[in-house]
C-alpha cells in the first residue's frame, strides 16, 4: 500500500478544471496506474482526497496498493519546468502494521453521509432512495454509527471541556460540508456540471476533523485502506491520520 501526496497548481486553468469535475479527477487518478483500479473484489482500492490546508495549499491525497505515476498530473495541473518531481509518495504498509489497540490519532476524513429514505408513493419492496445528511449534528451521528464497525472510537471530551450540554461530546467537527451535482457522461462526452435533472450525480461531500482512538486494528486497516462510505470513486471515503499533539489538543 502507498500513501501519496501531491501539490495542485490552482493558478493553472486545466488543475481548475480538474478540481471542478470529481468525475474528471476520478479518471486522472485512475491513469496514474499501468492498468485501470479494479473496484471488484475485496481487496484494498484507490482512494483519493482533494484537501486544502492553512497555507492556502490545495493538495491531493491518494491511497493505493500500487505506486502511482503522477507524470501526466503535472503536466496538466503542477509545475512542470520544476526540478521538484510534485508529489510524493510514501510506503504505507509498515504503518498500517504498527497500529495497535489503543492508539490515538488525530484524523480527517472526506466522506459522504448518506440515509435511505422511503416515500409515501412508494410500494412495498421497491428500493429507498438515498439522502444526504444536511445538518453537522446529523452528519456527525452517522460517523458515530459507523465507528464500532470501522474499528474505532471518536474521543470523548472531558465534561470540563464541553461547551454545549448537548452536541458537544466528542473531539468532532465537521469542517466543511460541499455540495455537488454533476453529469455521468457517456462514452466519449465531455464531463460538465450542470443543473440538477434525472441523470445527475449529486453528493454533499462532508470532512471530519477530530480524534479518534483504535479499537480493532484489523478493522481500521480495512477502513484505512477500503476507505468509509459511498462515493469512494468522486473523492470520499479516505481518511487520513496525524500524530496527536499534546494532551487536550484537538
Amino acid at each position: 500500500m502507498y500513501l501519496t501526496r501531491f501539490r495542485v497548481n490552482t493558478h493553472r486553468s486545466d488543475a481548475r478544471r480538474l478540481l471542478g469535475s470529481p468525475h474528471r479527477l476520478h479518471g486522472a487518478v485512475n491513469a496514474s496506474f499501468p492498468t485501470p483500479p479494479s473496484r471488484e473484489g475485496s481487496g484494498p482500492r484507490v482512494l483519493w482526497r482533494v484537501d486544502r490546508n492553512a497555507n492556502s495549499e490545495t493538495l491531493l491525497y491518494i491511497v493505493s496498493p500500487g505506486r502511482p505515476d503522477l507524470t501526466h498530473l503535472v503536466e496538466q495541473a503542477g509545475w512542470p519546468a520544476s526540478d521538484e518531481p510534485g508529489w510524493a509518495t510514501f510506503s504505507y504498509a509498515d504503518f498500517l502494521t504498527a497500529l495497535h489497540a489503543g492508539d490515538t490519532w488525530g484524523f480527517r476524513l472526506t466522506a459522504n453521509p448518506v440515509h435511505n429514505i422511503r416515500h409515501e408513493y412508494l410500494k412495498e419492496g421497491e428500493r429507498t432512495k438515498r439522502a444526504a445528511h444536511r445538518t453537522p449534528r446529523h452528519q456527525m451521528r452517522w460517523l458515530l454509527e459507523r465507528q464500532e464497525r470501522a474499528g474505532f472510537e471518536i474521543v470523548q471530551k472531558p465534561e470540563d471541556r464541553r461547551l454545549l450540554p448537548v452536541g458537544d461530546e466528542y473531539e468532532l467537527v465537521v469542517r466543511d460540508q460541499i455540495p455537488l451535482q454533476f453529469r455521468r457522461p457517456q462514452a466519449g462526452e465531455e464531463p460538465r456540471t450542470r443543473a440538477p435533472g434525472r441523470a445527475d450525480v449529486q453528493i454533499t461531500k462532508v470532512t471530519f476533523d477530530g480524534r479518534l482512538r483504535v479499537t480493532e486494528p484489523e478493522l481500521f486497516r480495512r477502513t484505512l485502506t477500503h476507505g468509509l462510505g459511498k462515493a469512494k470513486a468522486y473523492g470520499c471515503g479516505l481518511m487520513t491520520l496525524a500524530p496527536v499533539r499534546g494532551e487536550g489538543e484537538a
